[in-house]
């Protein structure tokens, strides 16, 4: 099988080639039952690679399997193949398997779409891209899948692009990547002049012989890359936008696969980062850290169902960031696939209450749903209750995982990230309550011409198989002795440069056990502040019966400037739309005045010259005759002069 991984990004370009041929011939929702069946194919053939990769001992699950050859010029050769190791099969699987369910929630999603085939030839070419970018075997193929994944979420962003908020929304994560990849294209460049190839087997076994500083700028130059593609201080901004495109869309991109890629590549750089300086890695874990905490508080202000989602896989990337720069890269992988579980479940849950309210998404015109969509909200409580971090749900192990190792990072200043990292693990129960309260208990907010309902089987299904794997994916790596799957899973990808703790087991317990306590005490207070919706303790709604009455608690923490997540993007727009406008406009003068410039004169001088002495042709042979005398003359003046004086 594992000659036959090409098969894997076959299969979703397969489906993506078939609907763009015969796609609207096929209609709705044939269309979308294929391109679902091609990412449930490549789902499967990873499940087959990933049986035969466990059968080989661990130092053999390091598999090339070259499909052509590619670019060679001069001493630079590179071929296009893919490498299956533990790393990027574990990626595939949760790209794959989540992506599944989430083309076949899709069809029942975009029912009615005038352009139904059309969403899901970009959905499938997305997973194409997306397993390319962690299959490939040297830094280029990923470039490749990464550039992809880029332009499919551009394309899936504004699918809707007559409004404009969708079209910019689309525009702006396109722009802001393009800032990371500026980052991706220097480091790769940096790691063939150092290395002599880009080859993830050589970059393995030439990075010993990396200078500190130089493997430093490397891994700062990727982190700069990572930033853009997983929404990180200061290039998180286009996340948040992305919620205008479809809420598969969301699911897509913010769980299981564009916003990991930056881990993932930080992930494969690990001996790299191995080299470089400690001060490299505190600053992946200050920005994750960092991020985390700004966009957690920003969650707590908003009232966009989506936005708030938007905002916590901001920060749970955050957690990814801190967890790699401690030093713990399964603990991030950990959280990766859990977050992948819940988030997509959240996500899609998301996607059933707007389909349910008639595409409502403002939470305080909600309220009582429990009851009218039943499998939604049962669905959506274990979502909140995995990222709440609430045992024994998925999301309480991985992220007490990535805590254990911030508190033991004293080399970047643990216990400062601990402490960053439990506000922030408090302030998600926080919002995340605030946001099952508003959405699914307390009494209806919504108008009389809206009927909630239960959305169709086709969206309920992956809600069901989703919430299970969020219950159970702690399964996977437990901190007890003999069940650290994942760990030794992972090992032979990891080659040794995993930060093993020898922290006690006291120590893991008491830490685990103030986790829990954070994590419940912050869903009292938001049922404190949130438990009696209806009767004014929101924010409310403009036109609504509660709007006018005094300060209410919830009021007071939903400040405006976390709704605006600190005017970070009003500043940018002030930046770039305002004074960078103008200096851009500067340089345009430039550019016209002094460098075409220069060009247009030289021209405009050759054209002169060549007027002049267009003259001079008279096509008379006495005139000729007459220069090539003056010549001779002039030639015999200049040998006297230089054999006398």
């Amino acid at each position: 099988m594992l000659e036959l991984a090409w098969l894997i990004p076959g299969f979703p370009l397969l489906g993506a080639l078939l609907n763009l041929a015969v796609g609207r011939r096929l209609g709705e929702p044939s269309s979308g039952w294929l391109a679902a069946a091609a990412s449930g194919a490549s789902f499967v053939t990873t499940v087959l690679v990933f049986n035969e990769l466990r059968s080989l001992e661990a130092g053999e699950r390091f598999h090339i399997e070259k499909l052509f050859d590619w670019i060679t010029v001069g001493s630079f050769d590179v071929d296009a193949g893919l490498l299956i190791d533990p790393l990027s099969i574990t990626m595939a699987l949760f790209i794959t398997g989540v992506g599944s369910l989430i083309h076949v929630y899709s069809v029942g999603y975009m029912h009615g779409d005038a352009n139904f085939s059309k969403f899901f030839i970009y959905l499938n070419l997305f997973v194409t891209s997306m397993l390319l970018l962690v299959l490939g075997d040297n830094l280029l193929l990923t470039f490749l899948g990464w550039e992809g994944v880029g332009a499919c979420s551009y394309l899936l962003i504004s699918f809707w692009f007559t409004d404009k908020a969708n079209a910019t929304a689309g525009k702006k994560a396109f722009v802001t990547n393009r800032v990371g990849d500026f980052g991706y294209m220097l480091a790769l460049f940096l790691v063939f002049e150092s290395l002599g190839s880009i080859k993830y087997d050589d970059i393995v076994a030439g990075a010993s012989t990396l200078a500190p500083v130089t493997a430093t700028a490397i891994v700062l130059l990727f982190l700069l890359a990572a930033t853009g593609k997983s929404a990180q201080l200061p290039l998180f901004v286009w996340l948040p936008d992305a919620m205008a495109g479809p809420t598969p869309v969301s699911a897509l991109i913010h769980a299981a696969t564009m916003v990991t890629s930056g881990v993932f590549l930080l992930t494969r750089l690990n001996p790299i980062l191995a080299e470089a300086q400690v001060w490299a890695l505190g600053t992946i874990a200050w920005v994750g850290a960092i991020t985390a905490l700004v966009a957690a508080t920003a969650a707590v202000a908003q009232n966009d169902i989506k936005k708030v989602l938007a905002y916590s896989t901001v920060s749970q990337l955050g957690y990814l960031f801190l967890a790699i720069g401690s030093g713990g890269y399964v603990p991030a992988l950990f959280h990766m696939i859990t977050h992948a579980f819940f988030k997509a479940l959240l996500f899609l849950g998301a996607g059933s209450v707007i389909h349910g309210m008639h595409h409502e998404q403002d939470m305080r015109k909600m309220g009582g749903l429990r009851k009218l969509m039943p499998i939604t909200s049962a669905t959506f409580i274990v979502g909140w209750l995995a990222i709440a971090g609430v045992p024994p749900f998925s999301g309480f192990w991985s992220k007490d995982e990535i805590l254990l190792y911030a508190y033991n990072a004293d080399a970047v200043g643990g216990k400062a990230l601990w402490v960053i990292g439990l506000a922030t693990a408090l302030i998600t129960a926080f919002y995340m309550t605030r946001q099952v309260l508003m959405t699914f208990f307390g009494k209806p907010r919504f108008s009389e011409d809206v009927h909630p309902h239960e959305s169709p089987k086709t969206m309920t299904t992956p809600l069901i198989v989703l919430a299970g794997l969020a219950a159970v994916a702690g399964l996977l790596n437990l901190p007890f002795k003999g069940m650290h799957y994942l760990q030794e899973w992972l090992e032979p990808s990891l080659f040794g440069n995993e930060v093993h703790l020898d922290a006690s087991s006291n120590s893991k317990i008491l830490l685990a056990l103030i986790a829990t306590l954070v994590a419940v005490s912050a869903i009292l207070m938001a049922r404190k502040v949130y438990g009696t919706l209806g009767t004014g303790s929101f924010v409310p709604a403009s036109g609504s019966e509660d709007e006018g009455k005094p300060m209410t608690v919830a009021q007071k923490i939903e400040k405006p400037i976390l709704a605006r997540a600190w005017g970070i993007d009003e500043a940018y727009s002030r930046l770039f739309g305002q004074l960078g406008e103008k200096l851009f406009h500067k340089f345009a003068s430039f550019d016209r005045s002094v460098i075409d410039g220069a060009v247009n004169g030289v021209s405009k001088l050759a054209s002169g010259v060549g007027t002049t002495l267009r003259v001079t042709q008279t096509g008379y042979v006495r005139n000729y005759l007459q220069f090539m005398a003056f010549g001779v003359i002039a030639l015999g003046v200049w040998l006297l002069w230089r054999l006398f004086i």
